[in-house]
C-alpha cells in the first residue's frame, strides 16, 4: 500500500460474477515461481500497514462484488475474496483458474472536538492499498493462496491540537491486522461445498499518546521497581506520554504473528437459492512488542526514560455469518447475510505493558474498552443491465461497538451505516473489470471527557480479472 498521508491497508478486488479483493498467488517451480513469491512478499509487506475497517475494526466487506453488493458474501460467487469470508464459495467459481490485480483507496475523514479547546482534523485521509490473487479448480477441489489486510484502525493529530495535552508532539496510533491463507474448498455433490482456510497472521500497532499525569495514572494497573517508585512525582504532571512508533509504511514498532482458521458450507437448495454459512475462530496471536528501546515514556518537567512497550494478548475476534442468494431472474440476483462479530471476547481492555530500559521496573496500563458484540446486516442487488456489463448496489447496517463513554479519539472505529455502490465490465470471455464505491456518512458520538468524534469515511476499489 502506499501511502498518501500517514498509513493504512486494506483488501481488494472482485470480479462480474465472482471474485474478489485479497491476494492469492500461484504455486509451482521456475522463474515464474520465483517471480511470484517475489509479489507475493512485497504484498506482505504493504499488508502489514494498518487499514481503516469499518465495522468495528473489521472491513465492511472484501472486494469489488461483495463490497458492491454491501459486504454480502456468504451465498454468492465472489472469487477469491472467498478467504476472507466464506471459504467454501470458492466451489462456485466453475472449471477454471482466475488472476485477479487490484487497487483500493480509503478516504477516512475524522474530526475531533472539545468545548472551549477547539477541534482537530486527523491527518489520515487517504490511503492506498493494492492486492492480488489467485485460485483454481480442479475436480471437486478449489485451492490457492491468499494475502489480504484484514482490518485496523487509527488516527493522526498535530502537536498543536488540544490532544497532545501541551507536549508539543504529534499523537497518532497505527493498529492493523492481515492474514496469509491457505484455502481448500470440496465440491461434496453437485449441491453441498464444503471450505476451511489455515490463515497465518500478523498484527502491528503505533501509538503515540499524549494524557495528563492523572488520566495516565489512572489507567495503571501494576507497577515496580524504580518505575513504580517514580510514578507518585507524575501524577500532577500537566501532560505525559507514551510513545513508540516508527517511521515504517509497512509495519508498526510493535508487531506479532500467530493463527486462526475458518470454515464455511454453501449449499444450493433450489436452482434459485443458495445458502451459506461460515465461522471464523477466534485468533491465537502472540503478544505484540516492541524492541527493547523501541517505547519512551516522557512527562512534563524532564522525566524520560526508554524501555520496551508488550501488548498483552490482543485478539481478533471469532466471526459466525449466515446468508442466502436469491436469482430472482436470469438479470437479477439479490442476496442477504447476518454477521455477528465478538468483540466482547477480545476487547474489554487494550493492556499494554512498559518495561524499563534505564531506571528498571515496570508499569501496566488498562485501557476499558468494554465492546459490544456488533450485529451486522449485509443487503446487495446485482443486475447484469447487459451481457458485459453488471450493476451492484447494497447497504451494510451496524451499531457502534464502543460504548460512547469510552470511545477514544486515538481509535474511532465508530462508523455504522454504509450505501455501497459498483460494477462489472467483462469486455472478453478471459478479462473484466470490477470496481465499488463505499459511502459511510458521519457518526458523532461524545466520550465521558466531553470530546466530540466524528468519522465519515469514502472508499473505492478496482479490480482486473483474468480467466485461464
Amino acid at each position: 500500500m502506499h501511502r498518501t498521508t500517514p498509513r493504512h491497508f486494506r483488501p481488494t478486488c472482485s470480479r462480474n460474477d465472482g471474485p474478489l479483493p485479497s491476494s492469492l498467488t500461484p504455486t509451482g517451480g521456475g522463474p515464474g515461481a520465483a517471480r511470484t513469491w517475489g509479489l507475493l512478499s512485497a504484498l506482505a509487506a504493504l499488508a502489514t500497514s494498518p487499514a481503516w475497517a469499518t465495522n468495528g475494526m473489521n472491513m465492511e466487506g472484501y472486494g469489488p462484488i461483495s463490497t458492491g453488493m454491501g459486504g454480502a458474501s456468504q451465498a454468492i460467487d465472489h472469487g477469491t475474496a472467498a478467504l476472507a469470508q466464506n471459504p467454501a464459495t470458492l466451489a462456485l467459481m466453475g472449471d477454471t483458474a482466475r488472476l485477479d490485480v487490484a487497487l483500493g483507496v480509503l478516504g477516512p475523514h475524522v474530526t475531533s472536538s472539545m468545548p472551549g479547546m477547539g477541534s482537530a482534523d486527523s491527518g489520515g485521509t487517504s490511503y492506498v492499498m493494492p492486492a492480488f490473487g489467485y485460485a483454481r479448480r480442479s475436480g471437486a477441489l478449489t485451492y490457492g493462496m491468499g494475502l489480504f489486510a484484514q482490518g485496523g484502525m487509527g488516527t493522526e493529530y498535530g502537536a498543536d491540537s488540544f490532544l497532545a495535552a501541551g507536549s508539543g508532539q504529534p499523537v497518532r496510533s497505527e493498529l492493523g491486522v492481515g492474514r496469509l491463507l491457505f484455502p481448500l474448498a470440496w465440491q461434496v455433490t453437485p449441491e453441498l461445498a464444503i471450505g476451511g482456510t489455515l490463515d497465518y497472521m500478523w498484527a502491528s500497532l503505533d501509538m503515540r499518546m499524549a494524557a495528563s499525569g492523572a488520566q495516565l495514572g489512572s489507567m495503571v494497573t501494576a507497577a515496580s521497581g524504580n518505575l513504580a517508585a517514580a510514578l507518585p512525582a507524575l501524577a500532577g504532571a500537566p501532560w505525559a506520554r507514551i510513545d513508540f512508533s516508527n517511521s515504517s509504511d509497512f509495519s508498526g514498532a510493535a508487531f506479532s504473528t500467530g493463527w486462526a482458521a475458518k470454515i464455511g458450507v454453501v449449499y444450493k437448495a433450489t436452482p434459485a437459492w443458495t445458502l451459506g454459512a461460515s465461522y471464523q475462530i477466534e485468533s491465537a496471536l502472540q503478544d505484540m512488542k516492541t524492541s527493547a528501546g523501541g517505547a519512551s515514556m516522557t512527562a512534563f518537567g524532564g522525566f524520560a526514560d526508554t524501555g520496551r512497550i508488550t501488548v498483552v494478548d490482543f485478539q481478533w475476534p471469532a466471526t459466525t455469518a449466515i446468508g442466502a442468494s436469491w436469482q430472482a431472474t436470469p438479470s437479477v440476483l439479490l442476496a442477504a447475510d447476518v454477521k455477528h462479530i465478538a468483540w466482547s471476547g477480545v476487547m474489554k481492555d487494550f493492556k499494554l505493558r512498559y518495561d524499563s530500559a534505564g531506571m528498571g521496573g515496570s508499569v501496566s496500563f488498562a485501557l476499558a474498552q468494554d465492546w459490544k458484540d456488533q450485529t451486522v446486516l449485509n443487503l446487495g442487488l446485482a443486475w447484469r443491465a447487459m451481457p458485459e456489463l453488471t450493476l451492484r448496489a447494497g447497504l451494510n447496517l451496524a451499531d457502534n461497538p464502543i460504548p460512547e463513554a469510552l470511545v477514544n479519539p486515538l481509535f474511532p472505529a465508530t462508523v455504522k451505516n454504509h450505501a455501497t455502490f459498483g460494477l462489472g465490465w467483462q469486455f472478453s470471455p478471459a478479462n473484466e473489470f470490477n470496481g465499488s464505491l463505499v459511502v459511510a456518512p458521519t457518526t458523532s458520538v461524545t466520550n465521558g471527557d466531553g470530546v466530540k468524534v466524528s468519522h465519515r469515511q469514502t472508499s473505492a476499489q478496482l479490480m482486473y480479472t483474468h480467466r485461464f
